[in-house]
């Protein structure tokens, strides 16, 4: 994983961080999709990806997923997001995923695309997200739970600067999220920025990993405002709660 360097840098990830975001169709109920991921969808993947890497073709290295809490109005924006680390970024589908189920759960959820991003790791925080694989059933996939995570899912102004607006979150916002976290006992926080913003769904995303919802509470009263509201279009930005993550390739 990546790590800070002397000047308070960060180098980025060596593999591609491809996303999928996740929302069910409407006549398909919050428990019903989870259940099809979990049970149907999840181990194809996870067979799909081991039979490339015996083939030595290109395969996932890495399989997570996290589903978000609903809002105050018990709704969803995204039910979740599957992440998967490839050597290189994915080709665009011609059509989106699901769009011809393959399996349950591509019948239950909308279709979706991947999206490609460069992932830089600030804070690892591995030891508070331990990986344990089933020993009742197949090892994988697995869950985890015990934190509280907040994801941002950060859309820019029209016309915005990408290049400028990740040289700032990198040299300036980042330290500033970093220090905060430090302060109030966040243990885990990673940033993915878009290799194609203009084409992508998001600008980027930042996740934050927290003991409780205390210290995510604590973390939002601390942190000042350090300029990357020139940039961003808040109204176009999803902020999620999560406290469950399913683990289908630990990495």
């Amino acid at each position: 994983m990546s790590q800070p360097q002397s000047s308070g840098e960060i180098s980025p990830y060596p593999d591609v961080k491809m996303m999928y975001l996740i929302r069910r169709k409407a006549d398909t109920s919050r428990e019903e999709l989870v259940a099809h991921w979990f049970a149907n969808h999840m181990p194809l993947v996870i067979e799909g990806q081991k039979k490339q890497a015996e083939k030595r073709k290109l395969h996932a290295k890495k399989y997570i997923a996290t589903l978000f809490d609903a809002d105050k109005e018990g709704k969803h924006a995204w039910d979740g997001v599957a992440q998967l680390w490839w050597e290189r970024a994915l080709p665009m589908p011609e059509e989106p995923h699901g769009t011809t189920p393959t399996d349950t759960f591509q019948q239950k959820a909308e279709p979706y695309s991947p999206w490609a991003t460069t992932e830089y790791v600030v804070m690892e925080g591995t030891d508070r997200l331990p990986i344990e694989p089933l020993k009742l059933n197949d090892p994988f996939p697995c869950t985890r739970s015990g934190f509280f995570k907040v994801t941002f899912l950060v859309s820019t102004q029209k016309g915005a600067d990408h290049a400028a607006f990740f040289h700032h979150w990198l040299t300036v916002h980042m330290p500033n999220v970093r220090n905060v976290m430090n302060e109030v006992g966040g243990f885990r926080y990673a940033i993915s920025h878009s290799i194609d913003p203009a084409a992508a769904p998001y600008a980027g995303m930042a996740e934050l990993y927290f003991p409780n919802a205390e210290g995510w509470r604590q973390y939002a009263k601390t942190i000042k405002a350090d300029g990357m509201e020139k940039w961003v279009d808040n109204a176009s930005t999803h902020l999620l709660y999560a406290q469950t993550e399913m683990i289908g390739i630990p990495g």
